[in-house]
C-alpha cells in the first residue's frame, strides 16, 4: 500500500494561520532567512517551514485564506488554489519549498488532531538517526573545529576545484568522508562547480569509497563517471518519481530533501519507488532554522535512518560551535504530530 493513502483522508481542520521570520548566520558565510508556518485549528498547532533561499521571498508572504475543514488530501488540492506567491518567485525551487511548508504544517496538524504521531499513522517504527556534517571548505580549520567537539564526526563535502592535493589528500586520511557534492548541476548560483573530468578523476581518486552527488554528465565527464555509478548519488534534480526517471543511469543513491517536493504525496511516492527498487536513500537538509530540521530528522529516521544523512543538528552549521552539540546517531524526533 503507498504510504501516502495511510495519511490522505486524515481530517484537518484549519481555522488560523501564524508566521514566524528566522534569521541566523551560518558557517557557509550567508544569512538564513526562513519563514515558519504555523495552521491552528482544534485547539493545535502544526508546523512547517519555509525554506526558500532568497531572503526577498520571505517578504512580503503570503496570507492565503485556508480556514476550513477537509481531510488530508483535500488540503493539498486547496493549496493548487491558494495564492502562495504575490510577487514572482527568484529561483525555481522555490514553489515546491513554499508549497512544503503549507504541506508539512498540514500534516502536522492532522496528525496532532488525531492524537497520533507520523510513525504511527505509516505504521512504521523510527529508528535512531545517522548523521553527517555538511560544510563548505578552503582549508581544514572547519574539520578540526567540528573535531573538536565531535571527534567522531562524518562529512559531507563540497569540493571544488581550488582544493590542493594535499589538503585532498589530509581530508581522505581522516577516514570520515561520507559523501562529497560535486554541485556540477547548480547554474546561476554561488556555488556553481563547473564540470571537469581532471577535478572530478582528482576527487574520485582521492576518496574511492564515498559517495559522489550530483556530477554534471557531459561528453567529457561521462568516461571518468560511468566505471563509478554504482556510488553516484542525486539531490538537486529530484523533485519527484518523474524526475528520478530521467537520471542519465539508474540511481543507486539518492538525496532526499523534502522540500524540494513541494507535496507530501511526491515525497511519499518517491521513497516508495526508490525502495522498491532497492535504492539507497539519504536524508538533505536546507538550513533549516526552526521545525523544519527536526521534521526532515523525523523522515529520516522512519525511512533511511542508517544513510549518510545530511540532517546534523542545526547547531553544527553556526560559525562558532558549541561544545555541547549532539553527536551521531540522534534519537528519533517526533517531527509530526502529538507531542
Amino acid at each position: 500500500m503507498r504510504h501516502y493513502d495511510l495519511i490522505a483522508d486524515l481530517p484537518v481542520a484549519v481555522e488560523s494561520l501564524t508566521l514566524q521570520r528566522r534569521e541566523r548566520d551560518t558557517s557557509s558565510g550567508f544569512t538564513r532567512v526562513t519563514t515558519t508556518v504555523e495552521l491552528g485549528g482544534d485547539g493545535h498547532v502544526g508546523r512547517g517551514e519555509d525554506v526558500c533561499y532568497e531572503a526577498d521571498d520571505h517578504d512580503p508572504y503570503p496570507r492565503p485564506d485556508l480556514a476550513g475543514t477537509y481531510e488530508f488530501d483535500g488540503f493539498s488540492a486547496a493549496l493548487e488554489r491558494g495564492d502562495l506567491w504575490p510577487e514572482e518567485p527568484s529561483q525555481h525551487h522555490a514553489p515546491a519549498m513554499r508549497r512544503w511548508a503549507f504541506e508539512s504544517a498540514a500534516l502536522d496538524l492532522a496528525l496532532k488532531q488525531a492524537g497520533m504521531t507520523l510513525g504511527e499513522a505509516l505504521d512504521r517504527e523510527p529508528e535512531p538517526v545517522r548523521f553527517v556534517v555538511s560544510t563548505r571548505l578552503d582549508g581544514f580549520d572547519r574539520i578540526e573545529a567540528v573535531f573538536a567537539v565531535n571527534p567522531d564526526a562524518e562529512f559531507k563535502l563540497d569540493p571544488t576545484p581550488e582544493w590542493s592535493d594535499d589538503l585532498l589528500e589530509r581530508l581522505a586520511d581522516t577516514g570520515r568522508v561520507r559523501t562529497l557534492d560535486l554541485k556540477g548541476l547548480y547554474e546561476g548560483t554561488e556555488v556553481d562547480t563547473e564540470p571537469d573530468p581532471e577535478f572530478y578523476e582528482r576527487v574520485l581518486s582521492a576518496f574511492p569509497e564515498a559517495v559522489i552527488e550530483d556530477p554534471g554528465v557531459t561528453e567529457e565527464t561521462t568516461p571518468v563517471l560511468e566505471p563509478e555509478t554504482d556510488r553516484l548519488a542525486w539531490d538537486y534534480p529530484i523533485t519527484g518519481v518523474p524526475s528520478v526517471q530521467a537520471l542519465p543511469w539508474e540511481p543507486n543513491w539518492l538525496n532526499i530533501k523534502p522540500s524540494r517536493f513541494g507535496t507530501v504525496e511526491s515525497l511519499f511516492d518517491t521513497i516508495d519507488y526508490a525502495r522498491t527498487r532497492d535504492v539507497s536513500l539519504y536524508g538533505g537538509g536546507q538550513f533549516e532554522l526552526g521545525v523544519g530540521r527536526e521534521q526532515i530528522q523525523a523522515l529520516a529516521a522512519l525511512f533511511y535512518p542508517d544513510g549518510p544523512n545530511d540532517v546534523a543538528p542545526g547547531g553544527y552549521n553556526d560559525p562558532d560551535l558549541s561544545p555541547s552539540l549532539p553527536t551521531s546517531p540522534l534519537d528519533p524526533p517526533v517531527g509530526f504530530g502529538r507531542r
